[in-house]
């Protein structure tokens, strides 16, 4: 049978369509990564350097994405995805620096592990702040994600035991919400002196949480136990910042 334009343009439809469905969007590789090595949102860092082998291959996985695959599919698989990408690329980091006391000591100069280029997307090779910045910020307005993405710092959120998916993000991005609101050391309410002490990533993203709800406390509060919620629905309150702790998110004794 004579190769036509018409079949070499059916093969490659056909081949495209394969690897599309081919992508794991539960990230089942992942997920099994932090299920391991995380625990109560603190990494194993030192097993996951001795056996680093399941987050390469996950990875590879990601990188190996195209562009027009990846533009392709829905907004939420997009997103969970580049959430993914930016945690899983720190760990890598980290592990890649091991030991290390913080993220922050990587490089000549604070802030140099977030500018390094290393990042493997869509055929290109980019940074960590590229990818938060220049893709997730720009792209996917979700003041949410601050909740979710996480620089291998104490002062994080915490990393979750399992792997983001478009499927659940949104309640999983609730609930990161939650937790990190309900963290005292973190994030609390002081009803007696009207004062909300919140973390500096409201802070350093004040712009994206304002264009979500207007303000600050108004984005903050519906993440806020219920007797914060009731506290700050009852009049205005000013706004302190907590301290930020940078040391690495690693279990003790590890």
């Amino acid at each position: 049978m004579p190769i036509t334009l018409s079949s070499l343009r059916f093969a490659s439809l056909a081949l495209s369509a394969t690897i599309a469905h081919a992508f794991d969007h539960s990230h089942a590789a992942f997920d099994q990564v932090l299920r391991t090595q995380v625990r109560d949102g603190l990494v194993n860092y030192a097993a996951l350097k001795a056996a680093p082998r399941p987050l390469d291959d996950y990875l590879d996985q990601l990188a190996a994405v195209p562009a027009a695959e990846f533009a392709g599919w829905a907004e939420r698989d997009r997103l969970a995805f580049l959430i993914n990408l930016y945690n899983a690329a720190t760990l890598k980091l980290i592990i890649a620096e091991y030991p290390v006391k913080s993220i922050r000591s990587i490089g000549w100069i604070p802030g140099s592990a977030w500018k390094r280029k290393f990042v493997r997307f869509t055929g290109r090779t980019i940074s960590l702040d590229e990818v938060e910045h220049g893709i997730i910020r720009q792209q996917y307005p979700d003041a949410r994600v601050h909740f979710a993405l996480v620089c291998a710092a104490r002062g994080c959120p915490i990393l979750r035991s399992e792997a983001y998916s478009g499927a659940k993000l949104n309640a999983q991005l609730d609930e990161q919400g939650r937790g990190f609101l309900g963290d005292p050391v973190k994030n609390r309410v002081d009803a007696a002196t009207r004062t909300a002490h919140l973390s500096p990533i409201f802070k350093w993203f004040s712009g994206d949480f304002e264009a979500s709800a207007g303000s600050v406390l108004k984005f903050a509060a519906p993440f806020f136990p219920a007797e914060a919620r009731r506290a700050l629905a009852a009049g205005d309150f000013k706004v302190r910042h907590t301290d930020y702790d940078w040391s690495l998110n690693e279990q003790p004794g590890k």
